[in-house]
């Protein structure tokens, strides 16, 4: 029979001690400098206890579990707008900035947008998305072809899916 007065005693390595009385599990706790924290619920039989920082234990169980939280990401659509009349500095600039967006995950929405009679021209701006599809074609894949919305020619790009 257990007197109510004793625990269960593991130390900070995780071995069991043995069953001991309060006053000498406290008095081990105070040597070790470490905290004696109950494990288990008041009314089991015996109760147990540990040997542990507490302070440092609840610091890493905090960080474990922000961590956590980091590791989600999200998938954003990012966008790039383009003109028919884009020239080949401006053109080869958005498409580093396309290519940076593939390679960190992220949807890339390319738009091309027509002002005033540009409209009628609209076969410029299908050579511009067909020439940047197959420039980043090795990185990327076609979500969504391009199609005129309005006075825009939209096309949605996302990375290629890796094979394991």
């Amino acid at each position: 029979m257990i007197k109510s007065n004793e625990v269960m005693l593991i130390d900070n390595n995780g071995k069991k001690k043995g069953i001991v009385s309060i006053e000498d599990a406290l008095e081990a706790a105070n040597k070790a400098s470490l905290d004696l924290v109950q494990v288990s619920p008041s009314n089991s039989n015996p109760v147990v206890c540990k040997l542990l920082d507490y302070g440092k234990h609840l610091f890493d169980k905090k960080k474990s579990h922000s961590s956590s939280k980091v590791k989600i990401k999200r998938n954003t659509v990012k966008e790039i707008k383009f003109r028919p009349t884009t020239d080949v500095g401006d053109y080869n600039i958005k498409l580093k900035k396309i290519k940076s967006f593939i390679l960190d995950g992220d949807k890339t929405k390319i738009s091309v947008r027509f002002r005033g009679r540009e409209i009628l021209n609209s076969d410029m701006g299908l050579n511009l998305l067909s020439k940047l599809k197959d420039e980043l074609a090795d990185i990327a894949q076609v979500d969504q072809e391009p199609s005129l919305e309005g006075r825009q020619l939209l096309m949605v790009l996302s990375p290629l899916k890796k094979k394991n």
